[in-house]
């Protein structure tokens, strides 16, 4: 029987590998190596995520068996990931071929291969933030190392991916709050108008036009660019 303290050791390692600051791309993508990695049984897993208006993606998978699996769990509300998304904390299963739950996703995972299955959810609170689903088509059983193991990992890895979404967040306000006041003080010196006139102005033309502010005030700022490359490339006459 496995050391207790191996999968203590396993945990404490995965949880040093995902919360080493990453982006979000890069952090997805760790966690969900590591969790085919950490989790004993499984040779395929994807990391999902909910937006909020509730709209589930895949984001990260290894192997090719996880993305066309999660997306038709998320298609017929068939699986275990589906069942963990709509609010269970887990589900596993064992010999899958047995599995009368759920028939039209069943037929394809066995097609593909897939023997046995988990899915663990991804919360910091109440909030769903998404899940690890787990594939297997070396196995029948999900052991309860395995189930325990998971449990545990999924805690480091809604922590992990927590902080690389506050990141990201942070990083694209503040660069979208740069590239507005950049756009603020071309308005102001091309046009000699107030700070106040100037944010005026982005908002009705990103109105007018439909585009996000930061996507007009990038246009501004783009183009300004472009002219005052174009100024100091042009000749200089002699008078």
């Amino acid at each position: 029987m496995p050391d207790p303290s191996d999968f203590a050791g396993s945990i404490a390692e995965a949880a040093r590998t995902m919360n080493r600051p990453r982006s979000l791309p890069d952090t997805l993508k760790t966690i969900v190596e590591v969790a085919c990695n950490s989790v004993p049984g499984f040779d395929h897993a994807g990391i999902s995520t909910v937006a909020r208006k509730g709209h589930v993606q895949t984001r990260a998978v290894t192997g090719d068996l996880a993305l066309p699996l999660d997306a038709l769990q998320y298609a017929l509300h068939q699986g275990p990931c589906s069942v963990v998304l709509l609010g269970g904390e887990a589900m596993s299963v064992s010999h899958l071929r047995d599995e009368a739950r759920w028939p039209a996703y069943v037929r394809a995972a066995l097609h593909a291969g897939v023997r046995s299955q988990l899915a663990v959810k991804l919360h910091l609170d109440a909030a769903t933030m998404g899940s690890i689903n787990f594939y297997s088509t070396l196995h029948d059983e999900v052991s309860d190392d395995a189930r325990a193991l998971a449990g545990l990992f999924a805690t480091h890895a809604a922590i992990a991916l927590g902080h690389a979404q506050e990141r990201e967040t942070f990083g694209v306000g503040l660069e979208s709050r740069r590239t507005i006041g950049q756009a603020l003080g071309v308005l102001m010196e091309r046009y000699d108008m107030s700070e106040d006139h100037a944010f005026g102005f982005l908002v009705r033309a990103s109105s007018h036009r439909n585009i996000k502010l930061r996507a007009i005030a990038q246009e501004l700022v783009d183009e300004a660019n472009v002219k005052g490359m174009e100024s100091r490339r042009a000749p200089r006459l002699s008078p």
